[in-house]
């Protein structure tokens, strides 16, 4: 996996979705990721789909021979270089993987790509290549996709509005996550149509919960990802969803991807000032390493949780980290690369993919075996001349809980509603091991790991310093 250098991102949407809790008194329950046993298992059309057919155009992106979509993620950005790359790598290699298992709608699944820079003006231009270029936006994760009509009065080839297809690995703003067209593997959560001011949040909080079971009392700080108002709104929510959990709050600092290792002194300050017993990172990888060495050269040793999300889960994490990040608490909400052995489309993703496996890569090509799916209900019902960005949509819209072949528990797609389910990963010895549940190829998705809060994200986060 490739380091996300930098800032922000994502993490904000993790702590969104999960701003981490867990009391003593819930009950879990696990559900079971049952393993695929072939590759394509989740995905694949009926056999034979193409004899005796003359395939045809049948919409933007589609020839007779090539089926086109569209990669856009945030890559080229000086503040963060290579942010997203993943996403694009996945695609890539998915696309490879597709055709060669017999293609999509009977035809080779070609790719073009998109930098959106993390800025606002280059992701709306991608937009428009896209709706222009390709049938769909697939596996993108591009943080300031704050305008999207483009993609939702994208004309296709009668001229019809019908909106170009968003199945993306990952959003973070609340336009791409609230427009019609998009399906998320992972999101920010809201109840669409957003309001202004106050409004409830839903978010995932189990992780929460498994913190404070190990931890009752827990109280510290919260490293809120503040390069951009996008995702300091979504720390704020995260610190919110973390105070109706239980955890208290010492301070909840903002950290940028330009911070150097100094910059965590007065971070580290702050937590040996309050005795503080657990620190939570929603931020990126590079933050908790920063933060974990500072507070091993401050001497810092109240702390006893070190929490993060989906966002220290890369291939530089420990490496880079080495013996001072042991202990810290990972959460996953899908299988882990650990385990690919177990799930055929985690083993298919593991082994395209190498040594540039990522996380978000892993949920772009979960998007992909989601807009695939979709793809071959079509061709299952009308034939491959049958595919048409409204067609794909309506078909789209039908799945209701995804679990890319059991890799993922069952998952909403769309906005408004959370999975409950989760997994947790710790470092020890050098390795992420599975902690809980401890059976493998399992979640515990009891209801009570997704919870609800009343706040004006931009209020709150105008007050976090």
């Amino acid at each position: 996996m490739t380091r996300t250098k930098v800032l922000v991102g994502l993490l904000a949407v993790c702590v969104v979705a999960g701003a981490c809790s867990r009391s003593s008194s819930s009950k879990s329950t696990t559900a079971t990721a049952a393993p695929t046993t072939a590759a394509a298992s989740a995905t694949t059309a009926p056999s034979n789909p193409c004899t005796g057919v003359t395939l045809q155009s049948t919409d933007i992106g589609i020839t007779p021979t090539d089926f086109t979509v569209e990669v856009m993620a945030d890559v080229g950005s000086a503040l963060a270089p290579g942010l997203f790359q993943g996403n694009i790598d996945a695609i890539n290699a998915f696309a490879n993987w597709v055709n060669a298992n017999g293609g999509i709608a009977c035809r080779q699944m070609k790719v073009r790509t998109w930098d959106s820079k993390i800025d606002p003006a280059e992701t709306k231009n991608g937009l428009i290549d896209a709706c222009t270029n390709a049938f769909s936006l697939l596996g993108d994760n591009s943080l300031f996709n704050s305008d999207v009509s483009p993609m939702t009065n994208c004309v296709d080839k009668s001229g019809a509005a019908t909106g170009l297809p968003d199945v993306a690995g990952l959003v973070n703003t609340i336009a791409e996550q609230c427009a019609p067209t998009a399906f998320v593997i992972q999101g920010r959560p809201e109840h669409c149509q957003v309001t202004t001011g106050s409004r409830p949040e839903t978010g995932f909080v189990g992780a929460n919960k498994y913190w404070l079971q190990q931890l009752p009392g827990a109280h510290g700080l919260y490293l809120v990802a503040g390069d951009l108002p996008e995702t300091t709104a979504s720390g704020a929510i995260a610190k919110a969803l973390g105070t109706a959990s239980g955890i208290v709050w010492d301070a909840t600092p903002k950290v940028s991807g330009a911070d150097t290792q100094t910059a965590y002194t007065p971070r580290v300050e702050e937590a040996k000032a309050a005795g503080s017993t657990f620190v939570a990172d929603g931020s990126n990888d590079v933050a908790m390493i920063r933060m974990r060495k500072e507070a091993v050269a401050q001497g810092l040793t109240s702390v006893k949780i070190w929490a993060c999300s989906i966002a220290c889960y890369t291939n530089q994490f420990i490496p880079q980290g080495g013996a001072d990040v042991e202990g810290t608490y990972v959460y996953l909400q899908f299988l882990p690369f650990e385990e690919a052995s177990s799930n055929a489309n985690d083993q298919a993703f593991v082994t395209a993919l190498g040594s540039k496996v990522t996380s978000w890569g892993a949920q772009a090509w979960q998007a992909g075996l989601a807009f695939k799916q979709a793809v071959d209900a079509v061709v299952a019902k009308s034939g491959p001349n049958g595919v048409t960005r409204a067609a794909v949509l309506a078909a789209l819209k039908s799945i209701t809980n995804f679990t890319a072949g059991g890799w993922l528990p069952p998952t909403p797609l769309q906005a408004g509603q959370i999975s409950p389910c989760y997994m947790m990963m710790q470092v020890q010895n050098g390795k992420f091991v599975r902690v809980y549940p401890t059976k493998p190829g399992t979640f515990d998705c009891n209801p009570a790991n997704v919870a609800t809060v009343t706040l004006d994200p931009a209020a709150v986060a105008a007050t976090l310093k």
